[in-house]
């Protein structure tokens, strides 16, 4: 399914959904942080997804973590949490969601770096390399706030 997302752009259309959801940020011994390249926008980005029934968010996190990436992570605490209704995504199916996300820190545990049906490319990505690609606003903010180590979570 596509995707088009909206930033500030008073043309976006009206969302008629909020969904909870999750992403991810994840360093490795090397201080990089995983990276996915998404298949449904091709923008690259922290792992990331909605909450399934039955779950506890951090499982989430988890969860969509190793489907997207390969990696195993531990959850280790909060980075921040998105809810600006002025970033909505709408998708060929005909919903508008308006963005709510929780961004989790995560600690590596393994695992092997595997593209899925939703990551067409995953790499470790250094911190000075990340201007080189094309990372949603959004997601850059997600990112700079994981390696700000701010004293307390963002919420915004």
């Amino acid at each position: 399914m596509a995707r088009t997302e909206y930033y500030n752009d008073p043309q976006a259309p009206k969302p008629n959904s909020i969904v909870p959801a999750v992403t991810v940020f994840v360093l490795d011994a090397q201080n990089r942080v995983l990276l996915i390249r998404r298949t449904d926008n091709g923008l690259w980005a922290i792992p990331g997804g909605a909450q399934d029934f039955g779950e506890y968010i951090a499982e989430t996190a988890v969860r969509e973590t190793k489907e997207e990436s390969g990696v195993d992570v531990e959850v280790t605490g909060i980075v921040g949490i998105y809810t600006d209704p002025k970033h909505v995504m709408a998708y060929s199916d005909g919903e508008v969601r308006q963005q709510f996300s929780i961004c989790f820190r995560a600690r590596h545990l393994g695992g092997d770096l595997t593209p899925s049906s939703e990551s067409s490319e995953v790499r470790w990505v250094g911190r000075d390399e990340l201007n080189a690609l094309s990372i949603h606003p959004s997601m850059r903010l997600r990112i700079d706030h994981g390696y700000s180590n701010l004293p307390a979570p963002y919420i915004g």
